[in-house]
């Protein structure tokens, strides 16, 4: 399955909110799984972004409706870049 890596920001609502963050995590994975999409790993950081998670969807189609969803409540700003497993990484450089 695709996986995508989503670097998060909490706008100042989320950052307002920040003690229910677990909570809105926890409602964010119900709402991707109902939509086809799965939060695999989260991951608080430092610096540019507050959150990095790892997401699995059947398709773009599927994980972009999943993140404009979660996007559309308010909590964060999201960037998302499509990753490619090291062995997808490898069949693409060998077919150059």
């Amino acid at each position: 399955m695709p996986t995508y890596i989503t670097l998060l920001r909490w706008t100042q609502q989320g950052a307002a909110g920040i003690k229910d963050s677990p909570n809105r995590l926890d409602a964010g994975r119900e709402a991707f799984k109902k939509l086809g999409a799965e939060i695999k790993d989260v991951y608080m950081t430092m610096g540019r972004y507050d959150l990095v998670c790892v997401v699995e969807a059947p398709d773009d189609e599927t994980a972009a409706r999943a993140l404009l969803s979660l996007g559309s409540k308010g909590s964060i700003q999201s960037e998302t870049l499509k990753a490619f497993t090291e062995d997808e990484y490898r069949k693409i450089v060998a077919s150059l």
